[in-house]
């Protein structure tokens, strides 16, 4: 289906033909309708199916149809991630390029006075991380009173990452009366509770098998020692020519080191993960997107929030802890129907973290030893350092600082030792 048999304005057809895009995506044809009516949703897509446009273009068109004055915020976008809320803000720019709606994205890692300084002029559409939006919320620098719609983008990662209690806190500043969008690669039993909570009468959008990954990702395991993988990474880098890799490791730790041996081996590596500041992670990626940087090292809060065009490799150094995990971070590749290729480099310590993502996939992933890389089978499994996803008794994913992407993840009486209160936000 073509955009034009969306019923879509003429402003948004125009800047959807400067992106050079015609071809309406699944997620596209079901869900734009949907929102036009006004309808609440509960989408189930992968990263890469173009379901960020899925619902900009329709809540665009809304305001646009509405044509407010003096309303402030109009729509609230929740995001888990820095990067993604840095994603979709530029996605409303773009497809609202010919309409006057402004949009401002509030998340941690920058000063909070510039966005502060952005509300103040006025905006239509904000685009926040949970954290950083409710220290607005405590300054009374942003008024939600009159939020038509409410879209959760990767619901999944953010209730994965804890924010639970955000999200209602937020919800409970809204009004009642509101549209509700909710997107989510993976479903489980909080989600359907949220959803429960959260929508009314909503129709639900499902494109893809859920948990699984696109048609269009090559997957392959190779076996290999834990000490030789970093060899044969720079191996297979350097023997396929590979220009462009996206690498995940399960620590942040583990990210900056690897990026440092890249680095030595002759490849130009950078790592980003929680602990770098939001200007360290913008340049990073920016340089990784431009060809400055062949290999970006990244942990699992870059699975949600880099939309990168045409990336063609991923690899997973480290197996995640989280086998949904594995579907986010290959999903980095093959987006906008392009193909992709996911590498994963397993170990013996990672045999029952591989088990399980091929139980969540329903299938096996096809297994390919590197002559010269042969695993000795003497060597014995060590237990997986603690990385996102490990999941001890009382403790969220995503704990510590919460990888840089809501507030930190303290406990007890910890929780309000920061000034006013409250904890500060990392996002």
């Amino acid at each position: 289906m073509l955009f034009d048999q969306l019923g879509l304005s003429a402003e948004l057809l125009r800047a959807i033909d400067d992106k050079g895009y015609r071809q309406a995506t699944p997620i596209q044809q079901q869900a734009i309708p949907l929102v036009l009516e006004g309808k609440d949703i509960l989408a189930g897509a992968q990263t890469g199916t173009g379901k960020t446009a899925g619902f900009t273009l329709p809540l665009l068109q809304r305001l646009q149809n509405s044509r407010p004055t003096g309303r402030g915020v109009r729509v609230l976008v929740l995001t888990p991630t820095r990067e993604l809320a840095a994603q979709v803000g530029e996605s409303v720019r773009d497809y609202g390029r010919y309409l006057p709606f402004k949009v401002a994205e509030i998340f941690g890692g920058v000063s909070i006075n510039t966005q502060i300084s952005k509300l103040r002029k006025g905006v239509d559409i904000v685009v926040a991380t949970p954290g950083r939006l409710l220290d607005h919320v405590q300054q009374r620098t942003i008024d939600l009173s009159g939020v038509d719609t409410l879209v959760l983008d990767e619901a999944d990662r953010m209730l994965d990452m804890g924010f639970i209690r955000d999200i209602r806190k937020i919800l409970n500043l809204l009004p009642k009366k509101r549209q509700n969008l909710l997107f989510s690669a993976t479903f489980s039993k909080e989600i359907r509770r949220l959803a429960a909570d959260l929508l009314n009468a909503p129709t639900e959008v499902q494109v893809a098998a859920r948990n699984q990954p696109v048609e269009l990702v090559t997957q392959i395991v190779h076996p290999v020692d834990r000490s030789r993988k970093r060899e044969l990474l720079s191996h297979r880098i350097g023997a396929e020519n590979w220009q462009q890799v996206l690498v995940f490791t399960r620590t942040k730790h583990g990210a900056n080191r690897l990026a440092t041996q890249l680095t030595t081996d002759g490849l130009n590596a950078a790592a980003i993960h929680g602990n770098k500041s939001q200007a360290a992670r913008t340049r990073a990626l920016a340089d990784f997107k431009a060809g400055k940087v062949r290999v970006l090292v990244a942990t699992d809060i870059a699975a949600r929030g880099l939309d990168i065009n045409r990336l063609p490799h991923v690899v997973n150094y480290e197996l995640p802890n989280v086998p949904e995990d594995y579907v986010h971070r290959i999903g980095r590749t093959a987006r906008a129907g392009q193909e992709g290729h996911a590498v994963s480099l397993v170990c013996v310590d990672e045999k029952q973290l591989l088990r399980n993502i091929e139980r969540l996939l329903k299938n096996n992933i096809n297994v390919e030893v590197i002559p010269g890389y042969e695993p000795d089978p003497r060597i014995k499994a060590e237990p997986i350092e603690n990385g996102r996803g490990s999941r001890p008794s009382g403790h969220r994913p995503g704990g510590g600082n919460g990888a840089g992407n809501g507030r930190p993840k303290v406990r007890g009486s910890q929780r309000h030792r920061s000034s006013g209160g409250r904890r500060r936000a990392a996002v």
